[in-house]
């Protein structure tokens, strides 16, 4: 149980953490966010959340489960862009009249609720804008990995930024986590094809870098791989990550 949050959010927990990570959440935030779980829903894995160039009618926290930021070229090569994972906001936008630039579907089932009005208290406000900030940056890195990393760079420092992500919101520890991308689908994220991807997971496998088996990941040396790639926490923020 999260200090301070009743009992009853158990399906927003996760989600909750992370917010929580990015700044100290009032009583007023999580108000708003026990109430707005109240109206959640369940997805299927592969459900549409937000298709490419329709509007956006609103902002949606993702509370349990993972989802996908995909483009589909004409031919039907498909790029997926970023994972979403619990604590993530999907279609949160400033401009007027937003419209998606790119489709949203969950990769497993996965509960997602309305994302509270920030205007409701200055501290959810504030964990809104953190994590936007944090949205970039993770295009920024994927963008360096598509770029100037080798396939084994890619993909390791995929793993460590998932284990971030998902340590924030209380859902990975000690360098391990759930995984349930496929091999197809991390091609699909890496710029790889499924042969490859296997190649080098078969390949860090035999080094003794991870552990990977019925939908569970390790990462066997988080210090190691890190010093590896040269690898750092995102930084968006001077005050932040908090170190209490």
């Amino acid at each position: 149980m999260i200090a301070g949050i009743s009992t009853r959010l158990g399906p927003a927990d996760a989600a909750l953490r992370r917010l929580r990570a990015l700044g100290d959440l009032d009583a007023a935030a999580i108000a708003a966010i026990e109430a707005a779980s109240t109206r959640s829903r369940c997805l299927a894995p592969h459900e549409e959340i937000l298709s490419e160039r329709e509007r956006i009618s609103g902002a949606t926290l993702l509370l349990e489960g993972w989802a996908m930021q995909v483009r589909v070229l004409a031919d039907g090569r498909r790029q997926i862009l970023d994972f979403l994972l619990p604590g993530d906001l999907i279609g949160h936008c400033h401009q007027e009249a937003p419209v998606a630039s790119s489709t949203v579907i969950t990769l497993t089932r996965a509960r997602i609720c309305p994302a509270p009005d920030p205007m409701v208290s200055p501290t959810l406000d504030h964990a809104y804008r953190m994590s936007l900030a944090l949205d970039e940056a993770h295009y920024l890195r994927q963008i360096t990995r598509l770029g100037r990393m080798n396939a084994h760079e890619r993909t390791l420092d995929l793993f460590l930024e998932l284990y971030d992500r998902l340590a924030l919101a209380g859902l990975a520890t000690d360098g391990s986590f759930a995984m349930p991308a496929t091999q197809e689908v991390l091609a699909d994220l890496l710029g790889l094809t499924s042969v490859h991807i296997n190649r080098v997971i078969q390949q860090m496998r035999k080094l003794g870098e991870i552990g990977w088996s019925r939908g569970h990941l390790e990462l066997h040396d988080l210090a190691a791989q890190r010093d590896l790639l040269g690898w750092h926490p995102v930084h968006v923020s001077s005050r932040w990550p908090r170190r209490d």
